[in-house]
């Protein structure tokens, strides 16, 4: 019978701590590997009797000594093949995990790689060093957030449990009370972003979890609305904020910037039309134009909007009040030199 991998892991511990036990004469029982390992005494029961009646284990139970050992002293259970490419995958995603560090999910994260890592045979535990040498994961550069705000946050979104919260927008000083439904926790460029229904305004919102201030789990339920798709506030989007309105960009980037743009896509309906001179212009929807403004002025001047044209004159704006911005900061230089 196919056993899948979470059992897998249980059974290379419970050899483990049968071993451990006859070596140090205190055998392991259900009940202390179940709490050890976190799960059920009926899950540590169902796996010794596989072990036992379809794997052909030579596993026992002493009832003087209250607790299992191998009948075989010499026994050896079969070895578990892994390849080099496994391993190295295991290795990039404990690096990985560091990039989430600063956040409350971390510690349960490292607790979970390490159940997976000490599962591991003997003879692939070590972390190969070359692989601390030469390969680096670049953090994003990330906010603070409560841990007790993520944990009301996320137990409003596991039970489905409207949450009340103190929400303070960009700019403001003071916060305002809302009553959200948590429909889904989305990460982007080191924000967590809480997408659900707000109750004051009657529409699904985006909400940075670092700008809430207080968070309380409120005894309503809630359901999924069944249209909803979580695709909406990630991947089908440029940037993570939903607005009113849908218009088609559409970006020129000189021949100097356009190999930077090739090399990457920029939203999953991108269109790219190549020019001769080494040019492209790159076209995408949007219905949220912020982050699209900051993106396109991060680009300086090997970028020029040619639409839609209510962006062409917010663009033009923003760049006329940076020159009037270092204009006067010139002339305040000046003057405090003369």
């Amino acid at each position: 019978m196919a056993k899948d991998k979470t059992q897998l892991l249980r059974l290379i511990f419970i050899d483990r701590k049968i071993r451990e036990g006859m070596q140090s004469g205190v055998l392991a029982n259900c009940r202390s590997m179940a709490a050890e390992y976190e799960v059920s005494t009926k899950s540590i029961l169902r796996d010794i009797d596989y072990l036992k009646n379809q794997q052909n284990v030579p596993v026992e139970y002493d009832p003087g000594r209250r607790g299992y050992y191998y009948a075989e002293e010499n026994y050896v259970m079969p070895a578990i093949h892994i390849n080099e490419s496994d391993l190295f995958a295991i290795c990039i995603a404990e690096k990985a995990l560091r990039q989430h560090e600063d956040t409350p999910i971390y510690g349960k994260l490292v607790s979970v790689f390490k159940k997976i890592e000490q599962s591991l045979p003997d003879r692939i535990m070590m972390e190969p060093s070359w692989i601390s040498q030469r390969l680096s994961i670049i953090q994003e550069r990330r906010t603070s957030i409560d841990p007790h705000i993520w944990e009301t946050v996320s137990l409003g979104l596991r039970e489905n449990r409207f949450v009340e919260i103190s929400y303070r927008k960009p700019g403001y000083q003071a916060s305002g009370a809302r009553q959200v439904a948590p429909y889904h926790v989305v990460s982007f460029q080191g924000e967590w972003y809480m997408v659900g229904l707000c109750r004051r305004r009657q529409e699904v919102l985006t909400f940075a979890i670092s700008r809430i201030k207080a968070a309380k789990l409120l005894h309503e339920r809630f359901s999924l609305p069944a249209d909803f798709d979580a695709t909406q506030f990630s991947e089908r989007r440029f940037g993570i904020f939903k607005g009113e309105e849908s218009a088609t960009v559409r970006i020129r980037f000189t021949r100097q910037v356009a190999p930077y743009v090739r090399e990457r896509e920029w939203h999953p309906d991108q269109e790219i039309i190549e020019h001769q001179d080494g040019s492209l212009v790159l076209a995408f929807p949007a219905d949220h134009f912020f982050e699209v403004r900051q993106w396109i002025l991060a680009w300086g001047c090997g970028a020029q909007v040619l639409e839609p044209d209510f962006l062409v004159t917010s663009i033009r704006e923003e760049l006329a009040s940076m020159i009037r911005t270092y204009s006067g900061a010139a002339e305040e230089a000046e003057s405090a030199e003369g």
